[in-house]
């Protein structure tokens, strides 16, 4: 059952987000202001709650916990987030949190760790623009995906907004997947995912196929999740890639 969600307006202090997001439709940039018209920027809107926990809070209380021989710190961030996350309607206070979590994620500081060549700040400044808006998109517990955006498909959109070689494009989506390879990375984004109410779930997930992902609630029925996706996945692909041929 679809819903229906106002235009959303968000102001991001301190960062203008590259001109180029105005190809998606359904989304106007201008400068540090963001607004998103729902009814055409969304493929599937079938929710209008997200779960999250305000940024400060999981800086101050979470990022600094490590895990133990007894807590893994998936169980650490699991409990964290059912005794302090709320329900928000509001999809700008999701943008907001998600801002804050990925400029944290994809900090400049990770460049000299990463191990993967060409990679620049600038590209690190791209992936927290793009997942910063894969963040309004949701799986249930039961594995229904509710709401779909362009961003879903990370690679993808990040070709079609920053006019991408396919070269740049593979760099960017290893640098999205790499917290799976570099446990440190990994362990931080478990934790700083808890602002968002769970944890990044990649679409690819026997394949490097770019299907994309979201942050899902620990839990997930993920059998759902994947055929949910290889339901919708080629047709929404197409409609992402034709934002590019219009510029």
């Amino acid at each position: 059952m679809s819903v229906t969600l106002n235009p959303v307006t968000l102001t991001i202090p301190d960062h203008r987000f590259d001109p180029r997001w105005n190809r998606i439709t359904g989304m106007s940039v201008e400068g540090d202001t963001i607004t998103i018209e729902p009814e055409k920027y969304f493929f599937r809107l079938e929710s209008d709650a997200w779960r999250v926990i305000e940024w400060d809070k999981v800086v101050t209380e979470l990022l600094h916990v490590n895990e133990t021989s007894e807590s893994a710190i998936e169980q650490i961030a699991l409990e964290y987030i059912a005794q302090n996350s709320h329900i928000t309607n509001d999809p700008a206070e999701v943008l907001s949190i998600a801002w804050q979590v990925y400029s944290y994620l994809f900090r400049e500081e990770h460049l000299a760790s990463l191990g993967i060549d060409g990679i620049t700040a600038d590209h690190l400044r791209m992936l927290a623009e793009v997942s910063t808006f894969t963040a309004l998109n949701k799986v249930e517990d039961d594995g229904q995906i509710s709401i779909v955006g362009p961003t879903w498909f990370f690679a993808d959109t990040a070709q079609v907004i920053y006019d991408l070689d396919e070269p740049t494009t593979e760099l960017l989506d290893e640098v999205f997947h790499g917290a799976w390879f570099n446990e440190y990375r990994r362990i931080e984004g478990v934790k700083a995912h808890a602002a968002l109410g769970g944890r990044l779930v990649h679409g690819c997930q026997s394949a490097p196929d770019r299907r994309g992902g979201v942050v899902a609630p620990y839990g997930t029925n993920m059998k759902r999740f994947r055929d949910e996706l290889d339901s919708f996945r080629d047709t929404w692909l197409t409609t992402v890639q034709s934002y590019g041929e219009q510029s």
